[in-house]
């Protein structure tokens, strides 16, 4: 556990779970709002929220405050760049979240854990084995069963949050390529801005901000953004508690979690679209978390 004590990683744990039911609010409220105001819009109205968790995590960061607050990193366009792909990847999944049930939205971004894998190779040079390739292939197959393509309930929608999926992969993918002695919370805000400018120019290219015609709208516009900063915060707090492979396979949790949300919310219930397909999403997933777990523990033995 890298010299964290068990209790540390108890608390990790139920923060990350905390972070994907405020993710989920989050998305409860964006599919409230759709009807009324463009994907664009909302993730401007997110970005902009989020500015003000995102410095409180980096202020509360010790390596920011031990490097002398640095605000310039060395890979700065890659920071920005990060920032580019979130914009686009909002966009899609709170597109999506007008157009498909909750869950069968949620359930398919979470192939972004094959999609990292995948990218790994061309992006990091790293060297993929059989066993994540074969969770990458069960990953897509899962999200095939999902969309079910080909058949008269596929809706090419479906095809939105497999994007947002591939994007939030790139955004993942890239974080691991930046120096490691910048601080994650310094990175974040780097892609918090430039997600902020590139949603706010999004919208203005597809038909402007809708007025805000009811004072409560504005209400749910503030929860939406303290939701998911909140979420944000949780995550990043796990994060320095435990290493990720700790908390990865309780991510999985985010799917029966959106289940019942759509459910008690919207009176969703996407059994038939959901499975089995969701549950070959999560075993992929599981299974590159566990071979990374491995290779991970024969790391440290061959450093001892």
């Amino acid at each position: 556990m890298s010299g964290r004590s068990g209790d540390n990683v108890v608390l990790a744990i139920l923060l990350s779970l905390l972070a994907l039911v405020l993710f989920d609010m989050m998305g409860l409220i964006i599919k409230h709002l759709s009807p009324r105001y463009g994907a664009a819009e909302l993730s401007a109205y997110r970005n902009f929220f989020g500015i003000f968790p995102s410095l409180i995590a980096l202020w509360s960061a010790p390596a920011w405050h031990r490097a002398g607050r640095p605000w310039k990193i060395r890979q700065w366009r890659l920071g920005l760049m990060r920032g580019v792909y979130v914009t686009f990847a909002q966009f899609l999944f709170y597109y999506s979240l007008g157009k498909l049930a909750f869950a069968t939205a949620s359930t398919i971004t979470y192939a972004n854990a094959v999609f990292m894998t995948a990218l790994a190779v061309p992006l990091l040079g790293e060297r993929v084995g059989l066993m994540r390739w074969a969770a990458v292939l069960l990953g897509f197959v899962g999200v095939l069963l999902v969309m079910k393509p080909g058949s008269e309930s596929f809706s090419a929608d479906a095809l939105a949050p497999l994007g947002a999926a591939f994007l939030y992969a790139l955004t993942g993918v890239s974080a691991r390529q930046m120096d490691s002695s910048v601080p994650s919370a310094l990175i974040n805000l780097y892609s918090v801005v430039a997600a902020l400018v590139g949603s706010l120019v999004l919208a203005l290219s597809t038909g402007g901000f809708t007025p805000i015609g009811q004072s409560a709208d504005l209400g749910w516009i503030a929860a939406m953004g303290g939701f998911g900063g909140t979420a944000v915060l949780c995550l990043v707090a796990s994060y320095r508690m435990t290493e990720q492979s700790n908390l990865a396979p309780f991510s999985y949790f985010g799917i029966p979690i959106a289940f019942v949300a759509g459910w008690l919310v919207f009176d969703e219930t996407p059994w038939a679209d959901l499975f089995p397909g969701a549950l070959f999403i999560a075993g992929g997933g599981l299974m590159i978390v566990w071979r990374e777990r491995i290779r991970s523990r024969a790391g440290h033995h061959r450093s001892d």
